[in-house]
């Protein structure tokens, strides 16, 4: 097949999409398709800027108001016509955040009439939105740590006292629709609420708090209808942060968990369940903490989760017995599947 993988984006998750984009793309020509390597905000990237990429590893995350800038400068409806995308059997998106993530490119390429593999623009749009997700996950009796979202520092700062009183201490504190831990704060106390709450109010205008719910940090992938071996996150610092996330040595991955199996199947289930509530499709990732009674509490579903070699759901696959080609060739595949 002739494929297109589109990676870097506008958001503030650009350095481990160019990542995760660099390596598929990779990884797809060790499978035997021909690949085109394209940065949504410049275009087409040559083997010598790939090159460079693979070599960079993931770099630290810009400053939020960068992405505003890529905003402004990134032409994503003229995507198409630049890269040659309506010559390719497939597109294969490894977007992360706003752009490419939040439903946005696939709604282009929905309009274009291009086929491409993952999640479309409203299983895209649910995931994004954490707010939306625990609700949509609340009503589907799924368990998901509780919350309270305001809007703007005004209603953060007036409505405090009893957002700390209901959820109580530690608790998080985030932007609803960032992803890589970017903007978000495990606060101890009411100073560390309120310089949370400025943190997150610097990527969007929302901010949600979330019960801090002690225990360990499991993920599941799933790759078409198959949930792949739970994974186990021990980070150096007290959550899985972006420094525990791209640098190495910072946390422990440990492929399968160390779980029994009715613990297992009982986080896979309720993945897939996950899965299904926000429609998903092809693949995702979904996070739970996994309290001391063994009840895992959902924390967010990934639509388009880290694809680099070492991430979790590769991870993942590998230890189903799946490399990571014969993992993106099958992605591909179904994206595909569906135009047939």
């Amino acid at each position: 097949m002739r494929i297109a993988v589109l990676m870097g984006g506008i958001s503030e998750e650009r350095e481990v999409s160019l990542q995760s984009g660099v390596q598929v793309a990779q990884a797809l020509r060790e499978a035997g398709h021909q690949v085109l390597s394209v940065d949504t905000s410049h275009g087409l990237l040559d083997p010598d800027q790939e090159a460079a990429l693979l070599d960079s590893g993931v770099g630290p995350p810009p400053p939020p108001s960068r992405a505003e800038d890529l905003l402004r400068t990134g032409d994503m409806t003229s995507l198409i016509g630049r890269t040659g995308l309506d010559g390719v059997d497939v597109v294969f998106p490894a977007l992360h955040g706003r752009g490419g993530e939040d439903g946005t490119i696939q709604t282009l390429l929905e309009l274009a009439g291009i086929p491409f593999s993952g999640s479309d623009r409203v299983g895209c749009t649910l995931s994004m939105d954490k707010d939306l997700t625990k609700r949509l996950l609340r009503e589907g009796g799924i368990l998901t740590p509780r919350w309270i979202t305001v809007k703007g520092r005004e209603e953060g700062k007036a409505r405090l006292p009893g957002i700390v009183e209901t959820l109580g201490l530690p608790l998080i504190v985030k932007p609803p629709s960032g992803g890589s831990t970017l903007g978000l704060t495990l606060a101890h106390d009411r100073q560390e609420v309120e310089r949370g709450m400025d943190l997150a109010l610097e990527y969007e205008e929302r901010i949600l708090f979330e019960t801090y719910v002690r225990g360990r940090e499991i993920t599941v992938g799933i790759l078409g209808r198959e949930t792949l071996p739970v994974g186990e996150i021990i980070p150096e610092h007290e959550i899985f942060d972006y420094e525990c996330k791209y640098r190495p040595g910072m946390a422990r991955e440990i492929f399968p968990a160390d779980l029994s199996r009715e613990a297992a199947s009982l986080a896979q289930k309720a993945a897939l369940r996950v899965h299904d509530t926000l429609l998903l499709r092809d693949f995702s990732r979904v996070d739970f903490i996994l309290d001391g009674e063994g009840t895992p509490w959902c924390l967010e579903a990934n639509a388009l989760p880290g694809m680099t070699g070492n991430s979790l759901v590769p991870q993942a696959a590998r230890a189903a017995g799946i490399s990571f080609p014969e993992f993106c060739r099958r992605v591909a595949e179904m994206g595909r599947a569906r135009e047939s």
